[in-house]
């Protein structure tokens, strides 16, 4: 979504963070994925209230953590779930707003790029931020045929191809090092969802009964086999060295 003239004045409609908060092992699964890849200079775009960035926090305990969000709703939460800890430090902004071009090792963006309208302008950032040989860890929603209410509800202005995310990538001056589609099971989920049942949110007990009984099993199953399809995709890429 474009940023607001002030920052102050935004605030996110959308319900799924606090659906999502006690989703355990679906965040501690996105973090497994990323940690191989993750520095000592770590910056997350649209934290949100920062469920997601317990699990960095736990994966890369030595890392210094810059959680960036801008939503006025969100950031004092955000706030006060990290305030004591001196290796986390919170920005209320967008992700331009993190830093100096190359303070940053990592750049992170979990169910964030499909809110941002000019997502090439978003990946350009990204780049500006990290040093060379930087990473960028994304996880995004796939496949635009599954769009429906619950997307449109949650403000998301697409859901991304593989070839599209490795063109996008590419164009910003990436070098993609592995893109997975992941979640095969959500696929009809959120198609029955968003397409069929034509919801426009998902509730607690929602998440927690798809995180209790299907999360475990999914995360052990593409531990050893990638599927061809899935709810969302994972994406590593590379800020290649200069010269």
């Amino acid at each position: 979504m474009p940023p607001p003239a002030d920052p102050a004045a935004f605030t996110y409609a959308g319900e799924e963070l606090d659906a999502l908060a006690g989703a355990r092992n679906y965040h501690a699964w996105i973090a497994e994925r990323f940690a191989p890849w993750l520095g000592y200079r770590i910056v997350e775009a649209g934290a949100g209230i920062g469920s997601f960035a317990a699990h960095l926090r736990a994966a890369a305990p030595h890392a210094e953590l810059t959680l960036v969000e801008p939503a006025e709703n969100n950031w004092p939460r955000l706030r006060a779930t990290f305030a004591g800890d001196p290796a986390v430090r919170t920005v209320r902004g967008y992700l331009g707003d993190a830093g100096e071009p190359g303070c940053a090792d990592t750049v992170v963006a979990v169910n964030v790029m499909e809110h941002v309208r000019d997502d090439a302008d978003f990946l350009r950032t990204a780049h500006r931020l990290l040093s060379p040989g930087g990473h960028l860890l994304l996880f995004v929603p796939a496949l635009p045929a599954i769009y429906g209410t619950l997307d449109e509800a949650f403000d998301h202005f697409r859901r991304y191809t593989r070839p599209e995310l490795e063109a996008k990538l590419a164009g910003a001056g990436f070098a993609p090092l592995r893109i997975r589609y992941t979640n095969l099971p959500g696929v009809l989920a959120w198609w029955l969802s968003g397409r069929v049942l034509r919801r426009r949110t998902v509730t607690a007990a929602d998440a927690r009964l798809y995180d209790r009984w299907m999360i475990p099993w999914i995360s052990r199953l593409e531990r050893v086999w990638s599927p061809p399809l899935g709810q969302s995709l994972i994406a590593i890429a590379q800020r290649e060295e200069v010269g």
